[in-house]
């Protein structure tokens, strides 16, 4: 069975974005990026990788997981398609049709599709954001594991890595690295009762 993996960059105090999307404060930069691009390639946007000339096979990833909002960052420069080698699901209740052939938008039953996908062969599922699809597959027990890319900085208000109170949950940290621009990278493993 593949996992799902929110895979995602937050502040010190665990918010993911400003309120109004953008990233300031985040790291762009630095031995972390390097390192991650050897480890997780599918996970830099196309944008980024046609930048640095590399097109790097999937290791870890072959299906995507996107709220609108973190969806939107990409469409505001442009961008329809921010992960083609990828099968890119855009879950929406306000967006009535996909901007790109390449990009599914899903508007009903999230965690029926999520559910699918889990049971299909293939390499794991990555949620890269949307802090209301990680409250709602969080609370159906679907993600599997947490890998947070902590930034040296505290953001104060934003948004938060789950939109909504959860359950309280046991984590097992399974790896950690901590790189000398001080982001820190902590894989967990969720522990389902």
């Amino acid at each position: 069975m593949r996992e799902l993996k929110y895979y995602i960059a937050c502040s010190v105090d665990g918010f993911i974005a400003h309120n109004d999307g953008s990233f300031e404060g985040f790291l762009q930069e630095g031995e972390h990026i390097t390192d991650l691009l050897e480890s997780f390639p599918e996970t830099f946007p196309v944008h980024f990788r046609n930048a640095l000339g590399i097109n790097p096979e999937n290791k870890c990833f072959d299906v995507v997981l996107m709220g609108r909002k973190t969806y939107e960052v990409g469409l505001n420069y442009g961008i329809a398609s921010p992960y083609p080698h990828l099968k890119q699901y855009v879950f929406s209740r306000s967006m009535k049709e996909s901007l790109d052939p390449n990009v599914e938008l899903v508007s009903e039953n999230v965690v029926g599709l999520v559910k699918s996908l889990k049971n299909q062969t293939g390499k794991d599922i990555w949620l890269c954001g949307g802090a209301d699809l990680a409250t709602t597959l969080f609370a159906e027990k679907l993600i599997d594991k947490l890998i947070l890319k902590v930034n040296p900085f505290i953001m104060g208000s934003g948004i938060p890595l789950f939109r909504e109170a959860i359950a309280q949950t046991n984590l097992e940290l399974t790896h950690s690295k901590i790189y000398g621009n001080g982001v820190l990278v902590l894989h967990y493993r969720v522990r389902q009762l």
